[in-house]
């Protein structure tokens, strides 16, 4: 019989490498083929007519809605994790609700809520409100954090020297909370530069409209690949200072904080202005929709029973194909980077998983550039599109789950003769069956909310829920647009919902294991 540490009984890692080797090539493929586009002259370095103006429009958001959501997701996650007021622990979840509010959506609910007021919703000023909204909760989610673990026996120490709650936020909690918030900030600009439906809506040039605009209608690949690296370079500059202050924010972790540990007491009219600070952020990104669904009910008309009911099937079966595709993809990942410890295949994997930093308008140029040729299916490129950009969203929990399960579970697995295949089936998927199902919701509800994308790749005739709803916002169809709209919000809910526990245990460190890039919902 041979022995437990024999090489027979050693796990197969070949094919795992060459199936590791094979996604990335995929998830790559696409960019490389755009940057081969650039260099060999076809599409050039230059934005084409009219260029800066994109630029300068989306730059001018990523630098407001950073400072606006900065202060939002910091003033609430201060309160809500070391504060304590009548309503906190529901007003600590609603914060999630701006996640479930696509940005488009609340664009179309404030256009047409200011004209039945008369009033004119466009320009820049209207695109910074709806998108630090839509997006200040990735600041709020890293700054809980941080307040509710880095600095929970600092500020203790301050209670015992005197301070007060402001003095105690701004000499000890903030500095120790802004490496974590500066991460959160890099996210919403991630999410600014893709956005699409919201700034087209308030008429705002961005970066995203203009690569869709010069691909689709003027005919111009040489503008459009130009937006797209403009596109990529501030992306890339987003990512990299994420990544650093991510690893900065880790050196302030001094371990959990204790359930009994007391929170700052707020009474009279702190108190009321604490819940009116939380409360206004979540009742105006999901009660102006609920108001808008209420006040056009008598337009509801458009779209036939059947209609409706095409449309969300095909939305329902390309979340579904493609959060499975995902969550098997970013599985093998997880496991390669367990089972094989090589430097160059982590950091292969690494950037493979990058795909979600990419705007979903570059990423589906770039597929465009390389199905083209190959004559793909616009379903096959669509499908491949999701699963490139929303790899790290599965990857990101999965990763932080497995380095939670000791690896003497794995020797003994090992030394009992068992394969890495075997050892996934029979123990780590059992471990793994919470972020496995929390992925698979996460991939879903982007997928359906997902607009960019969908809208480039989209067989011909074949529109889904988001792509229905901006269509129709766009005309100014209020009420064809409200059941789809109402759908979207729905599923984005369910999503939102999937991260209380998260929020729940981030006094014990739970929300901390999370997200790299775009690993946030």
């Amino acid at each position: 019989m041979l022995s437990p540490g024999s090489p027979s009984r050693r796990p197969s890692r070949r094919m795992l490498a060459v199936l590791v080797l094979v996604l990335c090539a995929a998830a790559l493929l696409p960019l490389l083929g755009l940057l081969l586009f650039a260099l060999a002259g076809r599409g050039g370095l230059t934005p084409g007519p009219g260029g800066l103006a994109p630029l300068a429009h989306t730059l001018l958001l990523v630098v407001g809605v950073g400072a606006g959501g900065a202060a939002l997701g910091t003033a609430n996650g201060w309160l809500t994790a070391c504060c304590d007021f009548p309503g906190r622990r529901g007003l600590r979840i609603a914060q999630l609700v701006p996640l479930a509010t696509p940005a488009y959506l609340l664009a179309a609910t404030l256009i047409d809520l200011g004209s039945r007021l008369r009033l004119r919703i466009h320009g820049d000023a209207w695109a910074l409100l709806v998108l630090t909204l839509a997006t200040y909760s990735y600041v709020f989610l890293l700054a809980t954090e941080s307040f509710a673990q880095g600095g929970r026996r600092q500020l203790e120490a301050c209670r015992t020297l005197g301070c007060g709650p402001w003095s105690a936020f701004r000499r000890v909690a903030l500095p120790m909370a802004l490496p974590a918030i500066g991460a959160g900030i890099a996210l919403s600009g991630m999410e600014v530069v893709n956005e699409l439906g919201a700034v087209e809506l308030l008429g705002v040039p961005t970066l995203s409209g203009g690569i869709l605009q010069r691909w689709q209608n003027d005919g111009d690949p040489q503008g459009a690949v130009g937006l797209a690296l403009l596109a990529l370079a501030i992306v890339s500059l987003l990512v990299a200072a994420e990544r650093g202050l991510r690893r900065r924010s880790r050196r302030w972790s001094m371990g959990g904080a204790g359930a009994g540990e007391p929170l700052w007491q707020l009474r009279g009219v702190r108190a009321w202005g604490a819940q009116l600070i939380t409360l206004l952020p979540p009742l105006l990104t999901l009660g102006l929709p609920l108001l808008w669904g209420l006040l056009s009910l008598d337009q509801l008309v458009g779209e036939s029973p059947l209609e409706l009911a095409s449309l969300s099937l095909r939305s329902l079966g390309l979340g579904l194909l493609a959060a499975a595709l995902t969550l098997a993809a970013g599985l093998l990942l997880s496991i390669a980077r367990r089972w094989l410890p090589s430097r160059w295949l982590e950091r292969l994997g690494f950037v493979a998983g990058m795909g979600y930093a990419v705007p979903g308008a570059v990423l589906a140029l770039a597929l465009l550039l390389v199905g083209g040729p190959l004559q793909l299916a616009p379903l096959f490129l669509l499908v491949w599109g999701y699963t490139d950009r929303f790899l790290a969203v599965s990857k990101q929990g999965l990763d932080a789950a497995l380095e939670r399960i000791p690896p003497s579970i794995d020797e003994a697995a090992t030394g009992l003769g068992c394969s890495w295949t075997e050892v996934l089936r029979r123990v780590h998927l059992p471990l793994l069956r919470g972020p496995l199902l929390v992925g698979t919701l996460l991939v879903f509800v982007d997928v359906v909310k997902e607009l960019p994308l969908t809208f480039a790749l989209r067989p011909f005739d074949f529109d889904t829920l988001s792509v229905r709803v901006y269509q129709y916002a766009s005309d100014e169809r209020v009420g064809a647009a409200l059941i789809p709209a109402l759908l979207i919000l729905l599923l984005g809910l369910v999503a939102s919902l999937a991260l209380v526990p998260q929020l729940e245990r981030s006094g014990a460190g739970a929300v901390g294991d999370s997200p790299g890039p775009g690993g946030l919902p």
